[in-house]
């Protein structure tokens, strides 16, 4: 392939964006890891990338906790540099903009309840990033056996039920492989948990 093929599309914004999703999650860590936050970030990118999203759902992808975990002061700046669009889907894959963050029972129902009317856009984006979650879980759950829940606030019922209750919402909202996916991950975390 030459490099003028290889150059046919610029990916600039999402370029951009990715740079300040670095800038903004440079010293987070994944939960109870080792692992650079920004990792989870490129990957849920990829995965919007993979199952048919557009170069601003893929910047939602990276920014997608930019509001949650950085400050809603940032949801401005979002819209200001990479549009309405974008800074709709972060505002509706944020589950809370406040500090200290409301209690996360009420928290995390509220956000279910919100992807029951959330836009096919925003489901995208979330869905990734519940798969790719679910997936570190299964993986860490392999590894690490049932101690992986001591890093969640909600410990092993409270985590089950939620990624249980997220795999039921999109295969009702998003059907398809995306959604089946995310079903079948959360059904092997389930597994395993039964069998330790």
């Amino acid at each position: 392939m030459s490099e003028a093929s290889c150059a046919t599309r610029a990916w600039n914004r999402l370029s951009e964006a990715a740079a300040f999703a670095l800038t903004l999650h440079a010293a987070q860590l994944r939960k109870g890891t080792e692992i650079p936050y920004i990792a989870h970030l490129l990957s849920v990118a990829a995965l919007v990338l993979e199952h048919g999203g557009d170069e601003d759902l893929a910047i939602a992808g990276l920014l997608h906790d930019a509001v949650e975990d950085c400050g809603v002061e940032h949801e401005a700046v979002i819209e200001a540099r990479f549009g309405a669009r974008v800074a709709a889907v972060v505002r509706d894959c944020t589950d809370a903009d406040s500090f200290p963050k409301p209690p996360w029972q009420a928290r995390k129902q509220a956000y279910l309840d919100h992807l029951e009317t959330a836009s096919p856009d925003a489901l995208l984006v979330s869905a990734c990033d519940k798969l790719h979650n679910a997936r570190a879980i299964a993986t860490d759950l392999r590894t690490h056996g049932p101690a992986v829940f001591t890093r969640f606030k909600a410990g092993q019922a409270g985590t089950l039920w939620y990624y249980r209750a997220l795999a039921d919402v999109f295969t009702r909202r998003l059907p398809g492989p995306l959604a089946r996916e995310l079903n079948d991950v959360v059904a092997a975390v389930e597994r395993q948990t039964a069998a330790l």
